[in-house]
């Protein structure tokens, strides 16, 4: 389908027509740092975009927060972005620490998880962004207050289950752009420093699960925009936060073959798939 652009200049009004075709797009934010409760996802956005033969567009990949120890808040993810569609995924939110009375944790695209307390306060989940992830999980308020669990693309941070209980990661969401059904942006779980105490799942999609009584966090998965697991006691770091990625799906008709960065190319029937798991570009 050709696209017309109308120009004006000093000989008048003038029209150019630009050949296009569509590419189907799915960009993850870099998931959220974990400190005590867990990092929230990276964004998760979905669409389809006009590429115009010739044009080079950038794909952005933005890295994991990096988990921290007892009394810091964890680091937010950063954005990933494709130029052609216009879409920022936000970098998830950090969890928070559990070395003051009520933490809160950072919003981002899915919120982090509240820390544990060591009182009775309710910790303060990170929000989420409205259509690419949702609000982490709180503490509980008794026995040894594990924290709450990462927001996820999918679902809330899960709560606390019981003082010898760490919430789990919210869940991903589900994209079956490679030709294969695949979980992205799974929440952190958070830790539990209980002494016989259990750290919390990650969420679906890549989230790094809560640390069992001490020492650290896992790390969320790289280039899924998963949120780093929450660290226990106050021994160790809280997890990463996992990479995001950027997926263009083109038919393969329409594929170029010209790109920078390294992604990976692979197909799937009639479309050429092209996996940026570090920044690039693609020349339509």
């Amino acid at each position: 389908m050709p696209l017309t652009i109308v120009q004006a200049g000093m000989g008048g009004t003038g029209s150019s027509t630009f050949p296009i075709y569509t590419a189907t797009y799915l960009v993850i934010g870099g998931g959220g740092g974990a400190s005590n409760g867990g990092g929230g996802a990276g964004g998760f956005i979905t669409g389809t975009c006009p590429l115009v033969k010739g044009y080079t567009y950038t794909a952005t990949v933005g890295a994991g927060g990096s988990g921290v120890g007892y009394a810091s808040t964890g680091n937010n993810g950063n954005v990933s972005w494709f130029e052609g569609a216009g879409a920022y995924a936000g970098g998830g939110g950090g969890g928070a620490n559990s070395a003051v009375a009520q933490p809160i944790a950072n919003s981002g695209a899915s919120g982090g998880g509240g820390g544990g307390t060591g009182s009775a306060f309710i910790s303060v989940a990170g929000a989420g962004t409205a259509g690419q992830g949702f609000q982490g999980g709180t503490n509980n308020t008794s026995g040894w207050n594990p924290g709450g669990g990462g927001g996820g693309a999918g679902s809330i941070g899960g709560n606390a289950v019981s003082s010898s209980q760490g919430g789990q990661g919210g869940v991903g969401l589900a994209s079956s752009i490679t030709g294969s059904s695949v979980f992205y942006a799974g929440g952190g779980g958070s830790a539990n420093a209980a002494p016989s105490g259990t750290g919390g799942a990650g969420g679906n999609g890549g989230g790094g699960a809560g640390a069992n009584n001490t020492g650290a966090g896992t790390s969320g998965t790289a280039n899924t925009g998963g949120g780093g697991g929450g660290m226990g006691g106050n021994t160790g770091n809280g997890g990463n936060g996992g990479s995001g990625i950027v997926i263009l799906r083109i038919l393969t008709a329409n594929y170029t073959g010209t790109t920078t960065g390294s992604p990976t190319i692979t197909t799937s029937g009639s479309n050429t798939i092209i996996s940026f798991t570090a920044s690039g570009s693609y020349t339509a």
